[in-house]
């Protein structure tokens, strides 16, 4: 296939342009060629349309080949520029040359042209791969540089002997020195007397040991900032061949921040592990035993320390009151609010029987204490075994319930108040009692076991939860708990955190 060639010619002569491009044709090319003859079309011709090459005649009625030429000069184009000229004189032609023509022809001896252009053709291409493998390096060089002056961590190459060669300008940031008063000295100068040898001997150990390069990941010591004193850094390191020489480039980050927040996340896993072994000693360490009930129950925190709550406690004549709780929020403040609510329902219930009154003193008091943005929803029933009654509160809590022997809920236990710490006025009442026969199940729980969620963001729900108690209400209430429990974990495993979850399953047993 014959090379397509675009080709300007600058000639007031149809024929002589014709000539060429036929010799051209010959050479193996497959023309396209434009012919102007004036300074205008010439400026509209180069400025409109992309060229190979450009033959002009040396004189012509308007202008000449030196004129053209600086007319192409003055675009920036780089397009190879021929004088093929009928008679010149050897003084105008290397003249010509000088001013930037790439070659000269006469008209009566063109043998020469296709050579010619195929040179000049071959040498506009090298000069555009240098030009673009000239800019591909400045940008690169660019790029590090602005890598360099802009990294926020320190940088700095050093030669075999420790000496800084050059530092970036974040090393006074982080050394508060100007770079200016860091170069050329030991890079010991960055750490405190007591470790000034560190980061060359480690090296020196490196190097001995036959290490072919250095590669150094996050060595943490202490560096030296000038005017405030000492301060935790990490180094990274590695090695380069510069100018026939080995360099060391060292990556270096203040890690004061980080060590904060780390000291910080300690003290705080602590405060959480105190938290958590003291809210454990809260719950009851086992099950009551209450003559006529088998009773069991199970609380698992989100974090730590979480908020729920759940107890077994002794009234006067022989009845009980049973109670499960959930303060708003995870972590230390509402693990501590559980502690205090239990400890007033604790001193309440030695002085009063009435639940609803137990928990309208208790409210009027946590009121103080829980502010707006925390509250209580808290469930507490009274027991009387021997009379098979059960009166209860709901202040906000999610619905209790009621199951026979064959697992059909018989009572939902409703709210019947707002959540505690809302309103220090609010009055609680007692349901009315609610009659037990022998083999009812009452299964109390807090949210956490409806609104887990699984990782399609489906949740637990209510109908699973009591699914689950139906199934295996003949099984103690001990496995029914940790069986809710077991299948409340496994449905959210790959979903959100869980949020605490408590369940209290009570089984009203037969006569005898």
């Amino acid at each position: 296939m014959k090379r397509q060639l675009r080709v300007l010619v600058v000639e007031d002569s149809e024929f002589d342009a014709q000539v060429m491009i036929n010799l051209l044709r010959r050479a193996g090319y497959d023309p396209y060629m434009e012919r102007v003859e004036t300074a205008d079309s010439l400026a509209q011709s180069i400025t409109t349309k992309s060229w190979d090459i450009i033959l002009a005649d040396y004189n012509l009625p308007e202008f000449n080949a030196l004129d053209a030429l600086k007319q192409l000069q003055a675009t920036g184009l780089d397009i190879p520029f021929l004088i093929v000229s009928g008679g010149i004189g050897e003084d105008i032609a290397v003249a010509a040359m000088k001013a930037g023509a790439h070659d000269y022809l006469m008209k009566g001896n063109l043998q020469r042209l296709a050579p010619a252009v195929e040179r000049e053709l071959r040498e506009a291409s090298i000069r555009s791969e240098r030009r673009q493998a000239k800019r591909a390096l400045q940008e690169s060089e660019q790029r590090y540089r602005l890598l360099w002056e802009t990294s926020p961590d320190a940088v700095i190459l050093m030669d075999e002997g420790g000496f800084m060669q050059f530092v970036n300008p974040a090393v006074e940031e982080v050394f508060g020195c100007p770079p200016e008063d860091l170069m050329q000295k030991s890079v010991s100068v960055l750490q405190p007397e007591r470790l000034k040898g560190l980061l060359m001997s480690r090296l020196e150990e490196t190097l001995k040991a036959g290490a072919v390069r250095i590669r150094w990941r996050n060595l943490e010591t202490l560096g030296l900032r000038r005017g405030t004193g000492e301060f935790p850094m990490e180094i990274s390191m590695s090695d380069m061949e510069l100018d026939g020489h080995r360099r060391f480039v060292c990556f270096i980050r203040d890690i004061s921040e980080r060590k904060k927040a780390e000291e910080e996340l300690r003290e705080s896993q602590e405060q959480f592990r105190t938290a958590r072994e003291i809210q454990q000693r809260l719950f009851p360490k086992s099950s009551p035993a209450i003559q006529g009930l088998e009773v069991a129950g199970c609380s698992y925190s989100a974090t730590a320390a979480g908020g729920d709550y759940y107890d077994y406690l002794p009234l006067q004549d022989d009845q009980w009151a049973v109670v499960v709780g959930d303060v708003s929020g995870h972590g230390v403040g509402p693990a501590l609010l559980m502690a205090e609510t239990r400890a007033y329902l604790r001193a309440m219930t030695l002085q009063c029987t009435n639940i609803g009154e137990i928990l309208t003193r208790v409210n009027s008091i946590l009121a103080e204490d829980v502010g707006t943005s925390r509250f209580i929803t808290l469930f507490l029933a009274r027991i009387c075994p021997r009379q098979r009654l059960l009166t209860y509160v709901s202040a906000g809590h999610p619905n209790g319930y009621i199951l026979d022997r064959t697992g059909k809920v018989k009572h939902i236990l409703s709210r019947t108040a707002l959540p505690l710490g809302r309103r220090p006025t609010t009055v609680y009442s007692e349901s009315g009692s609610i009659p037990l026969a022998p083999g009812d199940l009452i299964f109390l729980l807090t949210d956490g076991v409806e609104e887990a969620a699984a990782a399609d963001d489906s949740l637990f729900g209510i109908d699973r939860a009591l699914g689950l108690i139906r199934e295996r209400r003949d099984q103690p209430a001990t496995e029914m708990v940790k069986a809710l429990y077991e299948a409340v974990q496994k449905f959210a495993a790959k979903g959100p955190n869980m949020d605490d979850l408590t369940a209290l399953v009570m089984r009203v047993k037969d006569s005898g």
